[in-house]
């Protein structure tokens, strides 16, 4: 079977790219499938994850202003899938213009949506104004209106069926892409975020988080792995919120599944969540995990004071204790850490890449 997959780019290091590696290798190496990958405006190289060689890689440029830019879309599009002939359409996009792709298309190739961020989702701090929340909503009714267009709309978790409250959504988790006996021995002092630096992620929260943590442990380090923004330098707020000597930020690495195992706990502030794969990495490397139970991943991957604690959004001073009691009581992290890795195997590659199949498989049939 032949799939395309549509997406902006993959040259990043962002999760969207690892777990496209991580599936389009599977697809070809067990499953025996072809699979092109589309990109937009030199989308491909370098790569920052594996992808397997077999994989034909494809690419449109976009440029001027809206209207130029959405014609050479679809023109481009259109070509592209006319010489691929593909079985199967799989998009990977939340811009605004992969909710127009089904009226651009209007071809009888299945079509579907996967979906790796929250509805809600604000990439910057937005205005309460009367004029932002009514772009807004009519901003959310356009996106609904597109994803019911397509034939199968593919989320995380649970928790983003009832957020879209689509019919034909169903839910497919990312796979773990690593599989080790290894855990960490949750002896270091040390705690591990990893991200990029985004208001999304929230790592403005982690560190007045942090802070009030080191205040009463001053001898434990957190250390962040994730792209720089431009638009924020946490090492510059570390430093005004005088905790410079105990966070280390690190560009994003190849083996972060070593870096999770020389921590002792994993801390995530995002706003929000399509999913969450750095928890299931970190609870596959035996690491109990504190996160906000923002909308709307993490929700549906935490096992409340099982596996770790999920905290209500923005509730500072619960995150704070949180993590002291991970600090202070060894039992309760060595606990929830044992608890994590088993969790974490509800993620194992092969049966959510056996989803994948039959999806492809059925509907391809219908």
């Amino acid at each position: 079977m032949k799939l395309l997959y549509v997406v902006p780019n993959i040259n990043n290091e962002g999760g969207v790219a690892r777990v496209l590696s991580i599936k389009a290798n599977y697809l070809i190496e067990k499953l025996g499938y072809e699979v092109h990958i589309l990109t937009q405006n030199e989308g491909f190289s370098p790569l920052f994850y594996s992808f397997n060689s077999n994989i034909f890689f494809h690419d449109m440029v976009l440029k001027g202003n809206l209207l130029q830019f959405f014609n050479s879309f679809s023109i481009g599009l259109k070509t592209k899938i006319k010489t691929i002939q593909p079985d199967v359409i799989i998009v990977c996009d939340n811009g605004l213009k992969a909710y127009l792709i089904p009226f651009i298309l209007k071809i009888k190739i299945p079509l579907v949506l996967e979906m790796h961020s929250s509805k809600f989702i604000e990439e910057r701090k937005l205005d309460k104004s009367i004029f932002t929340k009514a772009v807004a909503k009519a901003t959310l009714v356009f996106k609904k209106i597109g994803i019911q267009q397509y034939d199968r709309f593919v989320v995380e978790t649970s928790g983003s069926i009832a957020e879209w409250n689509i019919k034909n959504t169903i839910v497919i988790p990312n796979p773990l892409w690593f599989a080790s006996n290894k855990v960490s021995a949750l002896e270091n002092k040390k705690g591990i975020a990893v991200g990029r630096h985004t208001y999304e992620k929230g790592f403005d929260r982690l560190l007045q988080i942090w802070k009030k943590v080191v205040a009463k442990h001053p001898d434990w380090i957190l250390e962040v792995y994730g792209k720089s923004s431009g638009n924020v330098d946490l090492k510059v707020v570390a430093e005004n919120l005088n905790i410079g000597n105990n966070i280390v930020f690190h560009e994003p690495v190849q083996d972060i599944e070593q870096k999770y195992l020389e921590a002792s706990f994993y801390l995530m502030t995002s706003r929000f969540e399509g999913f969450g794969m750095v928890l299931i990495e970190a609870m596959a490397s035996g690491l109990p995990c504190v996160a906000y139970d923002c909308p709307c991943g993490p929700r549906g991957i935490i096992s409340q004071g099982e596996d770790g604690f999920l905290i209500k959004n923005g509730n500072e001073s619960d995150y704070v204790k949180a993590v002291e009691t991970l600090i202070e009581n060894n039992t309760v992290r060595n606990e929830m850490g044992t608890k994590a890795k088993v969790s974490s195997k509800k993620y194992h590659i092969d049966a959510i890449m056996e989803t994948w199949n039959q999806l492809f498989t059925g509907i391809k049939k219908n």
